[in-house]
């Protein structure tokens, strides 16, 4: 194989190396973009200052704190937790939602708790 050779191989190489790099790079950040959870909607806890939707899909639960007023940042939380397990928490301070935050539950019960500024809600064990 002469020089030319060679150098196409090497150039497709780092090429192919580069979009793989790219590509990588971006998949985490569309996911830690997501705005709503998959699933069909079975449940809304409804609270004084916002609501926490919880979504249902082969054995995972969804759920997200949504607030009722836009105005600016304000401390939000959601937290889902199959029975026997961690709760999983999205903590801090957004514009418009909490979450998603998602767990295999199975056939589990789940208890969901959300917040935004001063009002908040929990469920106890549900979909059980």
């Amino acid at each position: 194989m002469g020089h030319g050779g060679i150098r196409r191989r090497l150039t497709l190489g780092i090429t192919v190396l580069t979009v793989s790099g790219v590509l990588a790079l971006a998949a985490p950040g569309q996911a830690e973009a997501a705005d709503h959870c998959a699933g069909r909607k079975v449940r809304t806890l409804s609270f004084s200052t916002g609501s926490v939707r919880v979504y249902k899909r082969d054995g995972y639960v969804c759920a997200m704190t949504v607030t009722k007023k836009k105005s600016g940042r304000r401390a939000m939380s959601v937290s889902v937790q199959a029975r026997g397990n961690r709760p999983v928490v999205d903590r801090g301070r957004y514009f418009y939602h909490a979450g998603p935050v998602t767990v295999h539950a199975g056939h589990r019960c789940v208890r969901i708790s959300g917040a935004v500024g001063g009002g908040s809600v929990n469920s106890g064990w549900i979909l059980c």
